[in-house]
């Protein structure tokens, strides 16, 4: 097959076992080419961009939960890559919120070769991939309305200028210190802001203001 029609996967997975088998596995595909591989959500923005990676496979067991706010930054910033998440269990409650922060296909921990390998093709052709177990749990949350957006709007939040000016820095994915360099602050200034700014919001972490940063327009 032509290099340049094969699928661009790039494997995010902190098991190095783990990592190392589902590569093994890909690189037998012809149509599937494994262009990078990281441990970490930290620095793979970079070879998104510089791969052109079509399908991120991530396993949630291995990475850790801020990686959600990681889901949102690259939903923003990469929109056209769909992620793929091998969850550790069937948990309703981890399936919504990582669906909530962006990914597009999941399955379960017990998933076949087979059905990995599936999943990323489907998502390369632009299809969504869902658990018959979770699909009940995703009907429940689009009808009560708490799937996918806070239920807070825009002109509500009372937010000072400067609480304005952290909400897209944090949606971005930057760090306290970093935002406080960019601002010329010291990183409690910044920190202070932040905590105000969650109990304005009425939210508990860094990914709910991401989400409201996206579905309000903060962004733009």
């Amino acid at each position: 097959m032509n290099p340049s029609l094969r699928i661009k996967v790039l494997l995010l997975v902190g098991n190095r076992l783990l990592s190392e088998a589902l590569s093994r596995i890909l690189r037998k595909k012809s149509d599937i080419v494994v262009v990078s591989q990281s441990a970490s959500c930290s620095n793979v923005s970079g070879p998104i961009a510089e791969s052109e990676t079509e399908v991120i496979l991530m396993d949630s067991a291995s990475t850790p939960t801020p990686c959600l706010e990681f889901i949102s930054h690259i939903r923003h910033q990469y929109p056209k890559v769909p992620i793929l998440m091998i969850g550790s269990e069937a948990d309703d409650q981890a399936f919504i919120k990582a669906v909530r922060a962006g990914i597009r296909g999941y399955l379960l921990r017990d998933a076949s070769a087979s059905n990995v390998i599936s999943a990323i093709r489907a998502m390369a052709r632009g299809e969504a991939i869902c658990p018959p177990e979770f699909c009940l749990a995703l009907f429940k949350a689009v009808a009560q309305g708490t799937g996918f957006t806070p239920s807070l709007r825009r002109p509500n939040l009372r937010l000072t200028r400067r609480q304005h000016e952290l909400v897209p820095m944090i949606a971005q994915g930057l760090t306290n210190k970093e935002i406080a360099n960019h601002l010329n602050l010291s990183e409690q200034t910044v920190k202070n802001h932040i905590h105000r700014m969650f109990r304005i919001l009425g939210v508990n972490d860094r990914l709910e203001v991401t989400e409201i940063a996206l579905s309000q327009g903060f962004t733009n």
